[in-house]
């Protein structure tokens, strides 16, 4: 935009003293770009690099909402590593890390204007020339709504959505895929290829891999029990190196490989890291040395023979059960707990938090000071919490899934448990 000068009055004013105003009303208004908008030689990402393994993003909506737009924007390739049932994933991507000489990066999601941290991602980036392939946990660090929207975007969008299964009974199982399913048959599901991989083993869970797949177009594969976590890899790595080939041939991009089963691709090279390969020409990739998988939380309880055991995997058992804990009221510690999410830490941090609001209602009311007990029915699931029978300082908090539990026979059936703890 340029500006003519004003017409001199008359009354002899010489034309030159606009001399000056003529030379910068000649250059046009230009708009700077900002420093974060300018692109490099670097491949555009989600957020900005603060330090070498971390990255922010700064968002006005949800933190689901704001990576379902990104993944619309940037249309990454990635694999979202899922748990049901299980705590591994996060473990995973840490051993993967470790052994392939990378590092565990994290994505913080801030609130825009106030920096409040909303959620943090944490993954590993497998880059490859100009192409790089990152590797998400869908564990992530936020409040239980927006840690399950996540979930669902991470693996909506992925190329390749792995999930890990841990021990659970079939009802359980099946009232944990639902969730799934459901997101599945709707109209914005991206994904094409699950993987489950079972942490446990179970008879049952291939057909309900089969179950989930159908009518949603996705391919749903089930693996061999896993035990250990080069086996877990070496089932991602080679679906993967598998799935890359066919999108090679199909579309004619170009994605890297992961080090592993299956690496070689036709006309590309082996992509070894640094870490894994051994001296000399690379033939062949090298295996990963990691450590056991980590023990599956819902088997633990199962393995001891005590009253508290016993009287847990019983609970679980109950139709609609999802997740049971037994914790300690003063400090909210989990002492035992069997099913899928919420996790025995969150159980016992939570019942202890309502515990305490409840008992302090009651005593401020004069109602008297035994530990209350409750049954809240929330919009898709039912929570019972009460105290444990002859076990001074523990309680129960158990999460029942609202469309196949029936409370009040579920409540009967609990007391009908109380002979399980003597007295």
């Amino acid at each position: 935009m340029s500006i003519s000068p004003p017409t001199p009055p008359s009354g002899g004013v010489d034309d030159d003293g606009w001399q000056a105003t003529r030379a910068e009303t000649a250059v046009p208004t230009q708009v700077q770009p900002r420093e974060e908008d300018e692109v490099g030689t670097e491949s555009p990402d989600i957020g900005r690099q603060i330090n070498p393994n971390q990255r922010e993003l700064f968002v006005s909506c949800d933190p689901a909402e704001a990576m379902q737009q990104q993944f619309d924007h940037l249309q990454p390739e990635f694999i979202a590593l899922h748990d049901i049932g299980t705590s591994s994933s996060r473990k995973l991507l840490a051993g993967v890390a470790a052994a392939s000489g990378r590092s565990v990066q994290k994505l913080v999601i801030r609130r825009q204007g106030y920096g409040t941290p909303l959620a943090t991602l944490e993954f590993i980036d497998f880059p490859s020339g100009n192409q790089s392939l990152r590797i998400y946990t869908t564990e992530a660090d936020a409040d239980t709504v927006s840690r399950h929207e996540l979930a669902r975007v991470l693996l909506s969008y992925s190329r390749l959505g792995v999930v890990m299964v841990g021990d659970m009974p079939p009802h359980l199982m099946n009232s944990s895929f639902e969730p799934l399913h459901e997101a599945m048959i709707k109209d914005n599901w991206h994904n094409r290829h699950l993987l489950l991989l079972p942490l446990a083993a179970s008879s049952a869970l291939s057909s309900h891999g089969t179950d989930l797949g159908r009518g949603t177009g996705v391919s749903v594969r089930t693996t061999p029990q896993v035990t250990r976590p080069a086996d877990a890899w070496s089932f991602i790595s080679g679906t993967w190196n598998r799935l890359r080939e066919h999108i090679h041939t199909e579309a004619g991009s170009s994605l890297p490989a992961l080090p592993g089963a299956g690496s070689r691709a036709p006309g590309q090279p082996v992509t070894v890291p640094a870490a894994l390969a051994p001296a000399g020409p690379v033939s062949e990739p090298a295996p990963f040395v990691m450590k056991p998988m980590p023990t599956v939380r819902a088997a633990e309880p199962r393995s001891a023979d005590t009253p508290l055991a016993r009287y847990v995997n019983q609970l679980i058992e109950l139709t609609g059960m999802v997740s049971v804990a037994i914790f300690d009221t003063a400090t909210g510690r989990s002492q035992l707990h069997a099913g899928a999410r919420p996790t025995a830490e969150e159980l016992g941090q939570h019942g202890a938090t309502l515990l305490a609001a409840m008992s302090q209602a009651s005593r401020t009311l004069g109602l008297g000071h035994t530990l209350p007990e409750a049954a809240i029915t929330l919009g898709t699931h039912h929570l019972l919490l009460r105290a444990v029978p002859n076990h001074p300082g523990l309680a129960l908090h158990a999460v029942l899934d609202k469309t196949h539990a029936n409370l009040t026979l579920a409540r009967l059936q609990i007391l009908r448990m109380d002979s399980l703890l003597g007295g």
